[in-house]
Parts: structure tokens; C-alpha cells; sequence
């Protein structure tokens, strides 16, 4: 019998077609998504972390830290370590994303991973005391983690002092990024850190 994420969904008939991320999206059986922190220690061991999971631990913050549609979200602690709210959270996004688009939802968010994840992003040089922006290419893993933060940052700016619970916000985000729309805010930050990139060549 195989083994499905919430005893629901199958990860067999799951790929990434991002052959750059496919390396570093970690589709291996789990019905619960809680490795209890075993690859935390071990370099590039996030790369093992079932992706699941990884969103998961991107939803247990304390907010955005800054401004983020003018005012900063900060949400006192609710999620910090809550790693069981954060599983019950995942499971009622995909549940909903399952129902309205009739597509396996681990899909879903694989192919919205792969829209959201930045190829260009810029750094700070400095030659003689004068700082430059230079543009340069991302790494796989940092494209992974940078999709991966602003979905969840999405999810809690979307449902922050708002009636819509956090499961509801992030199966929006997740089913508007999968489709590749404006709409998304993780697709917005993807066209703002490529745009920066372009100018700053």
C-alpha cells in the first residue's frame, strides 16, 4: 500500500518539470510531514526535508518584520513552534485546493514553486568605498527557499486582521501562483527581484 501525505494525496504521480529545482524538491512518501528536525544539523540537509514540510516550517514565523503593504504584520508568536497547527494549517489548504481544482494538490504546489522561484537576483559589490548593485544568477536551493518564503509570507499577510483563516489564504496563493497570475503575491515579488536584476546589469 503505498504511503500518502494525510493518508489522501499521492505522491507517486507527482514531478517537477524545473529540471534546475527537481534536485532539491524532496518528493518522498509521508503521511505525517514532521521529521522532528533530523536533517537540521547536516549542510545542504534541507535539500532531504520532504517539501511538504519545508512549507510547513516557512508558516511558523512571527510575521513579516517589515513593511509589507505598508505596515508590518506581526503576529505576537502564534505560529513560533506550533509545527502541529502549521500540519493542520497545510492539510486544510490542500483539502481546499483539492476540491476546487479536482488536481492533486502536492502538484498544485510543486507547479507553483516552480512559477514563484526567482532565476535572477541582485547583490552588493563594493570596489574603492562605492557600493554597486551587480546582478547575478540564483542557486538552485536559494530560488527553493526564496519561493518557498514568500507563499508563506503571502498565506499570513492574507489572513492577517482579516476573517479569511490561514488555510483559506494559502490555498489561494498557492492555486493562483500554480496558474502563473499577477494576482499572486509571490508572483509579484518573482517579476520585482528579476526586474531589479535586469536594471541593475
Amino acid at each position: 500500500m503505498a504511503v500518502k501525505l494525510f493518508d489522501k494525496y499521492d505522491f507517486s504521480e507527482v514531478s517537477c518539470k524545473d529540471p534546475s529545482l527537481a534536485g532539491y524538491v524532496s518528493l518522498a512518501p509521508v503521511r505525517i510531514p514532521h521529521s522532528f528536525g533530523r536533517h537540521a544539523a547536516k549542510q545542504f540537509g534541507k535539500k532531504n526535508l520532504n517539501i511538504v514540510e519545508r512549507l510547513i516550517n516557512k508558516l511558523m514565523r512571527g510575521g513579516t518584520g517589515e513593511k509589507a503593504g505598508g505596515k508590518v504584520i506581526r503576529t505576537h508568536g502564534k505560529m513560533q513552534g506550533k509545527k502541529f497547527k502549521a500540519i493542520k494549517i497545510v492539510e486544510g489548504a490542500f483539502d481546499e485546493i483539492a476540491e476546487k481544482t479536482k488536481r492533486n494538490p502536492i502538484q498544485v504546489f510543486v507547479e507553483s514553486l516552480e512559477n514563484t522561484a526567482p532565476r535572477e537576483d541582485t547583490t552588493r559589490v563594493q570596489y574603492g568605498g562605492v557600493s554597486y548593485q551587480v546582478a547575478v544568477d540564483v542557486s538552485a536551493e536559494r530560488r527553493l527557499d526564496m519561493a518557498l518564503r514568500n507563499i508563506a509570507m503571502a498565506a499570513i499577510i492574507g489572513a492577517f486582521n482579516k476573517k479569511k483563516s490561514l488555510s483559506s489564504a494559502l490555498a489561494e496563493e498557492i492555486s493562483l501562483a500554480a496558474t502563473n497570475n499577477v494576482a499572486s503575491y509571490a508572483i509579484k515579488k518573482r517579476d520585482q527581484t528579476e526586474r531589479m536584476a535586469r536594471s541593475a546589469r
